[in-house]
């Protein structure tokens, strides 16, 4: 790995959050905040095993779990939960998520980010990984696709330059923001309503029958 200026890294765990929220990222990697609800501690709990590096064999797969993964050419930086190494040779990076198996489409972009890391530090192709729910205890298989890879490396650079211009993007107020553990700090309503507030709104007009007295 490349020495990298702390402006120049993404964290590969950032793909994700932006997916999910621009905000919601910006909040965590540029404004440096960070809160936990239940979803997170369910997340952490789920996370309790795979966050251990170690290595196991189960049925001739290597299993590495907690393993530094990065990237020099998009300059990615993080860990894998689990990387499964086949007898075949295939390399197969698994993401552990506390969400049901309907919603992983953010962490689709991250095990693919994940997969782009593999690919440069082994120099092997990564064509599939894989969503293991803890809630459902569902395995969801994720191809690679060419538009999966492009949306990835795409985020990636949008959270870079959020990160080098220090840009808090406005809040969504949707149905997203209840289950964020940001939602107190972000104030996503109270922010909305303000942007919406006019100048005239803070003054007091008189009316016509004050103004002809």
């Amino acid at each position: 790995m490349n020495e990298w200026g702390d402006e120049d890294v993404v964290l590969v765990s950032a793909i994700e959050h932006y997916s999910y929220c621009p905000r919601q990222c910006a909040l965590i990697y540029v404004e440096r905040v960070y809160d936990e609800n239940v979803f997170t501690l369910r997340g952490s709990a789920a996370h309790a095993r795979v966050d251990q590096a170690s290595q196991a064999v189960e049925h001739g797969v290597v299993l590495e779990r907690a393993l530094p993964i990065w990237s020099d050419r998009h300059r990615l930086y993080g860990r894998a939960d689990v990387v499964e190494f086949h007898p075949d040779g295939a390399i197969v990076p698994v993401e552990y998520k506390v969400t049901p198996k309907h919603r992983i489409q953010h962490a689709r972009l991250q095990l693919c980010a994940q997969a782009i890391c593999l690919e440069e530090m082994f120099g092997r192709a990564v064509p599939s990984g894989a969503a293991y729910s803890s809630s459902s205890h569902q395995r969801t298989d994720v191809q690679f696709t060419p538009e999966l890879r492009a949306k990835t490396v795409e985020i990636v650079e949008a959270v870079r330059k959020m990160i080098a211009q220090q840009n808090l993007p406005p809040p969504v107020d949707d149905a997203r923001c209840p289950n964020c553990s940001l939602v107190h700090v972000c104030a996503p309503s109270c922010v909305a309503a303000h942007r919406e507030l006019r100048c005239e709104d803070f003054l007091f007009l008189p009316s016509d029958e004050e103004v002809v007295a």
